[in-house]
């Protein structure tokens, strides 16, 4: 396959990277081939934060000890930027500048001459404020620069029998929080465990969109009948975790959906 040609070519020239690994499809895949292309001279960076479902971290060390890649953990720090707490429409470039710094800093210390991220073309079509960070600390996304999309992915993963080939995509917890709205640890805690109930009932791909006392639940479209099913279970749990009313999204689960007001904005650019 040619991107996969273009994409080994890429990682060659690179020489020697460090991975911004989350576990997930995007970032297993890129792992894996700049493993196979460069060897040792690959580091594989989990980070770890309320912002993320703690239960990625186990999974990804499981992922990099099975390649035999090196493997380090680092802590962000997001809750020390008041702006990443009020939660602007930028939010994420708060987030992804505690991150890439971190990997910077680390890539530095380690001799490692690029860090990596694995964006890849199929992202480009939501809003992505993050991408400003990228640029500022020269992370590179040799997915999309290669031409991946999401579809290329899944469908290569699956011929190289990687765990992650019909993975749900991940997200950062607070992307469930309307802009605007405030983010604390304890909101963060709330949505990781309401959502980790209902991959516990079997919803692989799962979003719960926090508003205070509400939330709007997304699944796929063929699995609302089971949500339906499941309602009085859902209904008492998530009251108890703290939800006053439990609503479902009849669209079903589609990334990005707290910013489809947004993309409609003249001021907002994909």
């Amino acid at each position: 396959m040619k991107k996969i040609k273009r994409l080994e070519a890429i990682l060659k020239e690179m020489d020697s990277v460090l991975v911004a690994f989350s576990g997930g499809l995007d970032s297993y895949f890129l792992l894996k081939i700049s493993r196979d292309v460069l060897g040792e001279k690959v580091l594989a960076v989990t980070a770890t934060s309320q912002t993320y479902p703690q239960e990625e971290l186990s999974f990804s060390k499981k992922i990099a000890r099975d390649l035999g890649v090196r493997h380090k953990i680092i802590k962000t720090q997001e809750f020390k930027d008041e702006n990443f707490i009020k939660n602007p429409i930028n939010r994420c470039y708060f987030c992804k500048r505690e991150l890439f710094g971190s990997l910077k800093k680390l890539a530095k210390k380690e001799k490692l001459k690029f860090v990596l991220d694995a964006s890849n073309v199929t992202d480009k079509s939501d809003f992505r404020p993050g991408s400003l960070a990228k640029k500022e600390f020269s992370v590179r996304s040799p997915l999309e620069e290669a031409g991946f999309t999401k579809g290329d992915i899944r469908k290569l993963s699956k011929k190289l029998g990687l765990l992650t080939w019909d993975k749900p995509s991940l997200a950062c917890l607070a992307s469930r929080i309307p802009y605007g709205a405030k983010i604390s640890q304890a909101t963060l805690k709330q949505i990781n465990s309401a959502e980790k109930f209902l991959r516990d009932l079997g919803f692989k791909q799962v979003r719960l969109r926090h508003y205070q006392g509400m939330c709007r639940i997304e699944v796929e479209k063929n699995k609302i009948p089971l949500l339906i099913k499941y309602r009085q279970r859902i209904v008492e749990k998530l009251k108890n975790i703290g939800y006053n009313y439990i609503t479902i999204d009849l669209e079903g689960y589609r990334t990005g959906s707290m910013n489809e007001v947004l993309l409609g904005h003249s001021n907002i650019k994909k």
